[in-house]
């Protein structure tokens, strides 16, 4: 009987799978393990580089490194040295053909069919090849299993840790709390362009003031910063107004503070109406960034 009954490699960030080899097996047990391969491979980011799932007749054991890991379903009989083994010899394979540019734009499953065979030749080589002949390659896993041994689960383990026993969800889900902002009012519109155009003058006036200052002094690096910073807050004002963040009230307050302190500080570069001017924006972006509130919303239970 083979040792390595079903290998695949997927996408680690989200249990995309990429490639895998042919499937021989249809017993209801192997296809429970399949099943929860599926489950555990959807949440490998969240253990380390090698790991085993163990149950009544398989086990899994997976393989990670960047954004590809390899798995395999093994017969219980299968030493962890020589899955661990097959599965490094298949990542350095995959890895070795395809870049993390192709992986990371991979949009459907299985998107490298070809790759099958490639598992498909590597399985048999390590099913049917004596283990004589991997002498070096197993003592070399087997080192490094003796002093970083691999996270160990149970099959069970895969579906409680997926908050799903035998197809019942085990805790009570609370809905997601809803962020959705109210409408953008007329007057929230104008504050919006009034501060873009705030943050387009301090910009402009900021780079002009650092080309000069290069070519002619050094003392003006204040003045600079006195444009740079307002222009960055104006920024940061339009984007708490169109969405929510958390310590929304403290945010409102620096990033006005910071655009009036700014100003005051460039009396002289600029006249007092223009003074007024960017910081009663400031007043009406921060009144209308705390008066638009969270919108009730019934959860969609029906959905």
């Amino acid at each position: 009987m083979s040792l390595i009954l079903f290998a695949c490699v997927v996408r680690v960030r989200d249990g995309l799978p990429l490639s895998a080899s042919t499937d021989f097996y249809h017993s209801q047990d192997f296809l429970e393990c399949r099943r929860r391969l599926k489950t555990l491979a959807s949440r490998l980011a969240q253990y380390p580089g090698r790991g085993s799932a163990e149950g009544c007749d398989f086990s899994i054991h997976f393989s990670s490194a960047r954004d590809v890991a390899c798995m395999a379903i093994c017969s219980l009989q299968c030493p962890a040295a020589m899955a661990f083994c097959f599965l490094e010899t298949l990542w350095w394979e995959f890895t070795a053909s395809y870049d993390t540019t192709c992986v990371g734009l991979a949009s459907r499953p299985y998107a490298f069919l070809e790759f099958d065979n490639v598992i498909q030749k590597v399985k048999w080589h390590f099913n049917y090849v004596s283990s004589t002949q991997m002498d070096s390659s197993l003592g070399k896993i087997q080192e490094e299993l003796k002093f970083q041994p691999p996270v160990v689960l149970t099959l069970e383990d895969t579906d409680v840790a997926n908050g799903v026993m035998n197809g019942h969800t085990l805790m009570h889900l609370e809905p997601a709390p809803n962020f959705r902002m109210e409408p953008v009012t007329a007057l929230g519109v104008l504050s919006l362009i009034l501060n873009i155009m705030c943050a387009a003058l301090n910009l402009i006036r900021g780079i002009h003031l650092a080309e000069h200052s290069l070519q002619v002094a050094h003392e003006e690096i204040g003045n600079i910063l006195a444009f740079l910073i307002p222009f960055v807050a104006c920024i940061f004002q339009c984007y708490l107004y169109l969405f929510y963040s958390p310590a929304r009230t403290t945010k409102v307050v620096l990033m006005l503070l910071f655009i009036c302190l700014g100003n005051v500080y460039l009396h002289g570069l600029r006249n007092l109406w223009q003074i007024l001017f960017h910081i009663g924006v400031a007043f009406l972006s921060s009144h209308q960034i705390l008066t638009r509130q969270l919108q009730d919303k019934q959860s969609d239970c029906g959905v």
